[in-house]
């Protein structure tokens, strides 16, 4: 007769009447358990990419597009980074270029197919730089670092018929300065906040300056108010 008697860390010792004792095959699974419970462990250390932030471009595509007497809108880039410092704008989350391709995709729309006119958006510089400025007092201050985004970009019309242009600029900038100290994820954060908030700003004023210079190539202009 056998008896089956519990032992600790779910090991069994079973008995014989001979008095000879094995142990069950609990002991040879428990190299495999404690491998799985340092696996399951050791996930929560690290960081997947589901959980990693992601930023996007900001777009403009929940406004209604001007639209303009052209039959085609051509977005022209001109400006070429340079992936050395102090440029940096191939470090951030968003680009500035693509953010100003996709401006142009959502605000301006071709609206006179029976023109020859043409209207070409023009990046000229859609550029970051930094620079670092030293503490005086390194036992409680901490150095920092100054960015600056710039973007500057022109809406051209071109009338071939009559041989004339017309034209608007925008020459727009944000600075951001924080700790030199600070984490990838949290300047990323600052970083794409830094572009949204420029092109809102650029929004705004490139909107602006198409209905006052650009006023005779746009067909739905805004309605201002009349007081009596």
């Amino acid at each position: 007769m056998l008896t089956e008697t519990p032992y600790f860390h779910g090991v069994s010792i079973i008995a014989y009447n001979n008095g000879t004792i094995t142990m069950t095959s609990y002991l040879k699974k428990l190299p495999i358990i404690l491998i799985s419970l340092i696996i399951s462990g050791c996930s929560g250390l690290f960081i997947t990419d589901e959980e990693l932030p992601r930023y996007t471009e900001p777009r403009y595509n929940t406004e209604e597009p001007i639209q303009l007497k052209v039959s085609q809108i051509k977005v022209i880039s001109e400006f070429t980074p340079s992936f050395t410092r102090p440029h940096v704008e191939h470090l951030f989350p968003v680009s500035i270029e693509k953010t100003a391709k996709l401006w142009a995709q959502d605000r301006l729309k071709a609206a006179d197919f029976s023109t020859g006119k043409i209207a070409e958006v023009i990046i000229k510089d859609a550029s970051v730089t930094e620079s670092l400025e030293e503490s005086g007092n390194k036992l409680f201050n901490t150095d920092r670092v100054k960015y600056k985004a710039s973007l500057v970009m022109t809406v051209r019309i071109t009338d071939p018929e009559n041989m004339s242009q017309a034209s608007t600029n925008v020459d727009a900038w944000r600075e951001l300065t924080i700790p030199a100290n600070t984490d990838i994820a949290e300047k990323e954060q600052y970083w794409s906040g830094m572009v949204s908030k420029l092109f809102d700003e650029f929004n705004v004023k490139m909107t602006s300056n198409i209905y006052e210079y650009l006023n005779m190539y746009v067909i739905n202009k805004p309605i201002t108010p009349t007081y009596y």
